[in-house]
Order: structure tokens, then C-alpha cells, then sequence
């Protein structure tokens, strides 16, 4: 998985800003009213020490002070200071607000762009990736709060800026020297933490792949004892992450906060100097050098703070990069003709001279053509990758297939909705997926426009009913994660009955009895009978006792139709099918 190790870019960071800052604009009014209250917040701060400077220079210095006058700076300052305090308030509490919408809104976004890709973009990203980046890299709450304490931090800098040149100018341009230190400082630091967030998040990604990866696959881990060695890979992959962390506070105690406290230290050793000059040949007032340093307080502080907070910043950049990456992703599921409207009626179905290949240069469908007529009955057989899955993949349209042709009822594939096909194509896949939840919702899927009886009798009419009904609670028996609580041939039975309750016309059969027990096999016979009645049916086959009343078999090899027939047929010619038939039986 290549993953960004590099820097950033200026023009990559200033894309990635772009491309977040376009999400804002629903909440774009909280944004602006926050701001407008950082901007009030940062000019009734300046505006406090010279309250100070006042009392100092006109009262405490003169000696005629009354309580008067002491009860009046007092309640001034406390004034202002409370006012401070709630601007302060509403600018958090308003900016929060439009930064968790924010956040949701990216999420929801991305999450909705990952089910319009293809199913050839989830062959090539591990889910941990994935996940990842819906949920890691999404999280830009704390990303909005530092961008709001660097705009903040402007308007303190640019308003201490405007306090000092109005205390004294020329000491003021002397301090206008460290300008271009700050500058270098908060470029290297934006170079050197954009390259090393950037690390961080790929090791992150890379710790939830093994993550996902180890606690799906325990079984086998645990079964081949191999709990040592993965941990110990865990362990170093968590022990590269730790160490980009590391590099990350190295990276923080050197340009933030120590190197700016040097610089306010120095400034104020200056600025205190040239008054000192200053008043060998004038007086120099002591609340002017009271607001002149607090001022510089201000300046600096900011800086700091901002760029304690550019370390956020950057890795929200580099996270809005990532994700930025994935919206523009072109990898889509297969698009269907834009006037499409066709509707199937009968389910015929026909294959004309179909090619297709997964990654644009091998083909793993070789000039495939066959004719299915509405109500029968075909099987796909052969060995494993001879392209039996390849052939629903693209007929179920999950991938785009590139040459030939596809119909349904005489029209071609793209001309019916997706959704038609979904409705009127009903998949049951070797291994059942099964939901968090209970029965019912398993094989209702959300359509709160099927019936409780009806999901009954999809379930007797597929057989999955006798077990069900000796559950403790029966249709509401609970699901756990992947159904892990029911057999192979219990979660399969119920994947039929989701399928049979929309009452598709044509079935799809993906190897749908290969992990399931010779008993329930058994069982579930007469419900795929029941099932293929009156139902244009594709079926591949793992067991070839189980479609030897199909109407048509046809056998594969590397892509290839090698052989097709009826059962009798192909086993009188004696070739490929009969191999398999014979091999299978011996077997048994």
C-alpha cells in the first residue's frame, strides 16, 4: 500500500485547505460570528493594559488618587474583564458548534463516496486502511480549534502590533527585527512536522490494517499458534509509530514554546534597554513601559500558541490530504446508461461474446457466450480461477466487463437502472453475511415494506423456519457480529430467505450450498427447488450432485467454455465434466 512519506507540498497543503474549507459552507455563518467575536476578544485584551497605564501615569504617579478613582479603574477593568470572559464564550462555544458539523458533514461524505466505488477499488485497500481514514482521518474537530487559535493569534499579533507602535514607535521597530526569525521558525517547523505527521498517519493506517486483519483471521491465528510472531510484528509497527510520535515532541520542544519564550525574552531585554536609553534625556512614563511590555506579552504569546497548535494544524492537513485523496477517487462501481428505464419482465438472459480482465491486461473472460431462457436453469462448474465468479461479477455489475455484450429480454444490461437490477436480481454468495440485530431485520435488510408474514414464509419456504422457531425468541432471536453465534448452513438458510422474501425473477447462486453439512444440504434442496421454480437461474456449482436437473452446464477452464450440455449429454461425451463428476463421486 503506498502511502504519503514526504512532506507536503505548499501548493499540496494549500489544495488540502481548499478542499476542507469547501465543507464549511453550510455552517459558514457560526464560522464568520465566531471570528467577529475572536477579533472583539483580541482587541478588548490590548485594550486592558492601557486602563492600567492610565491609573498608573495619571493618578498613582501624580499622587491624587482618591477611592473615587480607585472604584472606577476597579469596576472598569472587572467590566472588561467579564466581557472578555463571555466574548470569549460565545466565539469557543459558536466555533465548536460549526466544527463538529463540519466534521460530520466530511464523514458522512466520505462515507457516502466509498459505496459509489467499485468493488475492484476494495480489492486493492485492506479495510483497516479504510476504516482509517473514516474515522482517524475524519476527526478534524481539533484541527478546526487550531485553526481558530491561529486566526486569533493573528488578530492578537496585529492588534499588540498597533498597541506598540501607539505607545512608542521607535522602540516598536526595533521589535519588528524578530519578525524574521518567527518566520523561519514556523517555516521549518511547518516543513519538518508536515513530513512527519505524514509518516504518522501511514504507520496509523498501517496499525489498523493488522489490527482488522488479526482480530477477523483469530481463529487461525490461535489454531497455528501464531500469536507470538504477530505480536511481535505488532510490536514493531507500534514501536516505528512511538517513534515518529517522539520525533514529533522533539520537533515541538525545540520550535515552539522554548524558542518563542527566548524570543520574548530578548525582546523585552531590548525594548527595556532603549527605554532605559530613553530616559537619560526624557522621563519615561511606568505605565507606558507597564503596556508596552504586556503588549509585547501579547505579540509573542500568540505566536506561540499558534504555532503550539500549527502542529494540530498540520496533521489536519495532511489528514484532509488523505481524504482528499479518496473524494477523488474515479474508481466507481459500474454506471448504467443515463436514460436507463428498461424493466425486467421475463429474465432471459444472454452473454455475447463477454471479455473481461482485473486489471485491464489479463483477461480472466475469454469470448464467454451462452443463452439462458426465462424459468431455467444454468450451471457454471470447473476448477478454481477457471472464471465462474468472474461471470457473476459482471453480470451482477460489479465490475465492468470490456467487450461484448450483456442482455436482459433482448435489451442491453446498461439500459436497466441499477436499482431494477437489484430488485429483480436476487444473490446468495457462498459465505452469508449476516448483520448485528436480530432474524427479522436479517431478512427484512431494512425494508419496512415486507411484512412479518411474509418474512415467515420466505423463511418456511427456504426451510430456514424449523430452526428458527426453536430459537428463544424466534424471529427475534438476536444476530451478534457476523452471526458468529449460528452454523454455516443456519446463516445460509437465512441468507435464502433474504433473498427469496423480495421474490426476485432471476437467481444468482454463488457456490450457496459449499460450506453448508451434508445434512442441512439435504435440507435446503427442496428449498432451492422451491426457489428455482418459475426463476431464470445462474448457479455455480461445488458440488455437482446438487445441479444435475440443470437445463444447461457449462464448464470453464482459464476463462474459457470448454464444454456445455445437460448432465446426460455431458457425461456421455466423456471429457472435462465427466472427470469432474467421476472424481467427485469416488470421493463420496
Amino acid at each position: 500500500m503506498e502511502e504519503t512519506k514526504k512532506a507536503l507540498s505548499f501548493k499540496e497543503q494549500k489544495a488540502a485547505l481548499s478542499f476542507i474549507f469547501k465543507y464549511t459552507k453550510p455552517q459558514l455563518p457560526l464560522f464568520l460570528t465566531a471570528l467577529v467575536s475572536g477579533l472583539l476578544f483580541s482587541i478588548l485584551a490590548v485594550i486592558t493594559p492601557f486602563i492600567i497605564k492610565d491609573f498608573m501615569d495619571n493618578y498613582l504617579a501624580s499622587g491624587n488618587t482618591t477611592m473615587r478613582v480607585i472604584y472606577y479603574y476597579a469596576l472598569l477593568y472587572m467590566g472588561l474583564t467579564v466581557l472578555r470572559a463571555l466574548v470569549n464564550f460565545f466565539m469557543f462555544f459558536l466555533f465548536s458548534q460549526a466544527s463538529m458539523r463540519t466534521v460530520g458533514h466530511v464523514r458522512h461524505a466520505l462515507y457516502s463516496k466509498i459505496h459509489t466505488l467499485g468493488m475492484r477499488y476494495f480489492d486493492q485497500k485492506p479495510t483497516g486502511w479504510l476504516i482509517s481514514r473514516i474515522t482517524n482521518d475524519t476527526d478534524l474537530f481539533q484541527f478546526w480549534v487550531a485553526f481558530l487559535n491561529a486566526i486569533n493569534g493573528i488578530f492578537f499579533i496585529i492588534s499588540a502590533l498597533i498597541a506598540l507602535f501607539q505607545l512608542d514607535a521607535r522602540v516598536a521597530s526595533f521589535i519588528l527585527l524578530f519578525l524574521p526569525l518567527i518566520f523561519l521558525a514556523i517555516y521549518l517547523y511547518q516543513h519538518f512536522s508536515s513530513k512527519i505527521y505524514s509518516q504518522m498517519r501511514a504507520k496509523l493506517s498501517e496499525l489498523n490494517t493488522k489490527l482488522n486483519e488479526n482480530i477477523s483471521g483469530m481463529r487461525i491465528i490461535q489454531q497455528f499458534r501464531q500469536e507470538k510472531r504477530l505480536s511481535e510484528e505488532f510490536e514493531k509497527t507500534n514501536n516505528e509509530y512511538l517513534e515518529l510520535r517522539k520525533g514529533v515532541v522533539r520537533v515541538n520542544a525545540f520550535l515552539l514554546y522554548s524558542f518563542v519564550n527566548l524570543l520574548l525574552s530578548l525582546a523585552v531585554i531590548l525594548a527595556l534597554s532603549l527605554f532605559g536609553i530613553q530616559s537619560r534625556n526624557q522621563v519615561v512614563a511606568g505605565g507606558v513601559i507597564y503596556a508596552f511590555v504586556s503588549s509585547l506579552q501579547m505579540f509573542f504569546n500568540p505566536i506561540g500558541q499558534t504555532m503550539d497548535f500549527l502542529s494540530v494544524f498540520t496533521d489536519g492537513i495532511v489528514a484532509a490530504d488523505r481524504i482528499k485523496g479518496i473524494m477523488a477517487e474515479n474508481e466507481y462501481a459500474p454506471a448504467q446508461n443515463p436514460d436507463a428505464k428498461e424493466v425486467i419482465t421475463q429474465g432471459k438472459i444472454e452473454f455475447r461474446n463477454v471479455s473481461f480482465s482485473y486489471d485491464g491486461e489479463n483477461d480472466v473472460l475469454k469470448d464467454i457466450s451462452f443463452v439462458l431462457n426465462p424459468g431455467e436453469t444454468l450451471a457454471f462448474v470447473g476448477h478454481t480461477g477457471s472464471g465462474k465468479s468472474s461471470i457473476i461479477n459482471v453480470f451482477m455489475r460489479f465490475y465492468e466487463f470490456e467487450r461484448g455484450q450483456i442482455l436482459i429480454d433482448g435489451k442491453d444490461i446498461r439500459d436497466f437502472p441499477i436499482a431494477e437490477l437489484r430488485a429483480k436480481v436476487g444473490l446468495v454468495l457462498q459465505d452469508a453475511f449476516l448483520f448485528v440485530g436480530d432474524i427479522n431485520s436479517n431478512i427484512r435488510m431494512m425494508n419496512q415494506e415486507i411484512t412479518n408474514e411474509e418474512i415467515i414464509e420466505a423463511a418456511k419456504f427456504t426451510q430456514a423456519h424449523h430452526f428458527i422457531s426453536q430459537l428463544e425468541g424466534e424471529y427475534q432471536a438476536e444476530v451478534i457480529e457476523h452471526g458468529a453465534s449460528y452454523s454455516s448452513g443456519q446463516r445460509q438458510l437465512l441468507n435464502f430467505a433474504r433473498t427469496i422474501v423480495t421474490d426476485p425473477k432471476i437467481l444468482v447462486l454463488d457456490e450457496a450450498t459449499a460450506n453448508i453439512d451434508t445434512e442441512t444440504e439435504t435440507l435446503i434442496q427442496e428449498g432451492l427447488s422451491n426457489m428455482r421454480k418459475g426463476r431464470t437461474t445462474i448457479a455455480i456449482a461445488h458440488r455437482l450432485s446438487t445441479i444435475k436437473d440443470a437445463h444447461q452446464i457449462i464448464v470453464l477452464d482459464k476463462g474459457q467454455i470448454v464444454e456445455s450440455g445437460n448432465h446426460e449429454e455431458l457425461i456421455a461425451k466423456d471429457g472435462y465434466y465427466a472427470e469432474l463428476y467421476r472424481l467427485q463421486t469416488e470421493k463420496v
